[in-house]
């Protein structure tokens, strides 16, 4: 999941965006791989500044959240944590266009670079 913003930041410059946006769009192609954006409008979240990771798997009590932050790498495993974040996750599953909504946006913003 990728909010759209971070598509339209440009950083690197013009021929670094593009080339990122060219990957994910190829990346998204891929069978095993789902890319979806969060559409600006509406919809906010009690999250944000920071990348979050949810590893899970057949035992929950294994499932961990990895939080990117300006201090660094922090992993989350407290099942009162980990609901917080699922819900979050969720709640950004929910507002994001399908696949090929996706893939489409990421190509006219790439169009208009």
């Amino acid at each position: 999941m990728i909010h759209e913003a971070a598509l339209r930041m440009q950083f690197g410059g013009a021929a670094t965006a593009k080339a990122q946006l060219e990957h994910l769009i190829s990346m998204s192609e891929r069978d095993h791989l789902t890319v979806v954006v969060i559409p600006f409008g509406g919809v906010s979240f009690p999250i944000s500044a920071h990348g979050v990771d949810y590893f899970h798997g057949p035992v929950p009590q294994l499932d961990t959240v990895q939080l990117d932050t300006a201090h660094g790498v922090e992993l989350v495993d407290a099942a009162a944590q980990l609901e917080k974040y699922r819900l979050v996750l969720d709640r950004m599953e929910q507002a994001a266009l399908s696949a090929d909504e996706s893939r489409d946006l990421i190509r006219r913003i790439a169009q208009g670079i």
